[in-house]
């Protein structure tokens, strides 16, 4: 059975929705060497052969990936060509940013994990992620800690979430302050 890792950057009080930027350039030290952490998001692109992301997160990934041509961070290639897999119930076409499979709901995330196969990542989708967490499909979280306090916003986990114990797989600091974290359910 396949992997579904969640992978999330996320602040020092549990958030993960983008407003504000938080995670952009414009709060970043230009100075920073980000050859570590690139390397690290590229392992983790290795082990992967399927990202998993609601509709939202498809549309805005779908809008802005596939015309970056001056990314050297690899990411865009990544996405261009990996099997991507959006869970809705109403889009009915990927509209022409292929491989992609539009998946019905948690069932159908079920069956492709069934199957043979590397990591399936889910990044972004905060309606899906919170749908996926109670369900018991989740194997990893993989969260990528920025060292920022935003006092507000959507977090990774909703109030009153229950979840099993988690297993430390790993923590790395990078040069940037940024702390990767991954725990397994176990």
């Amino acid at each position: 059975m396949r992997n579904l890792v969640i992978t999330q950057n996320i602040t020092l009080d549990g958030v993960i929705d983008a407003a504000g930027d938080w995670f952009g350039p414009a709060n970043r030290d230009d100075a920073w060497d980000d050859s570590d952490l690139i390397q690290a998001q590229t392992e983790q692109r290795e082990g992967a052969d399927a990202l998993l992301v609601g509709r939202t997160t498809f549309e805005e990934m779908r809008g802005y990936w596939p015309s970056q041509t001056d990314d050297t961070t690899g990411v865009s290639d990544y996405l261009n060509r990996v099997r991507k897999y959006v869970v809705s119930g109403r889009l009915q076409a990927p509209g022409g940013w292929e491989p992609t499979t539009i998946l019905r709901g948690l069932d159908d995330v079920r069956a492709l994990k069934g199957e043979p196969g590397a990591d399936i990542v889910v990044t972004g989708s905060l309606t899906l992620v919170r749908d996926l967490v109670p369900s018991g499909l989740v194997d990893e979280y993989r969260l990528f800690l920025y060292p920022v306090v935003v006092g507000g916003g959507q977090r990774l986990f909703e109030s009153g979430t229950q979840l099993r114990q988690l297993e430390t797989v790993e923590t790395r600091r990078f040069d940037s302050g940024l702390v990767l974290l991954r725990y397994r359910v176990a």
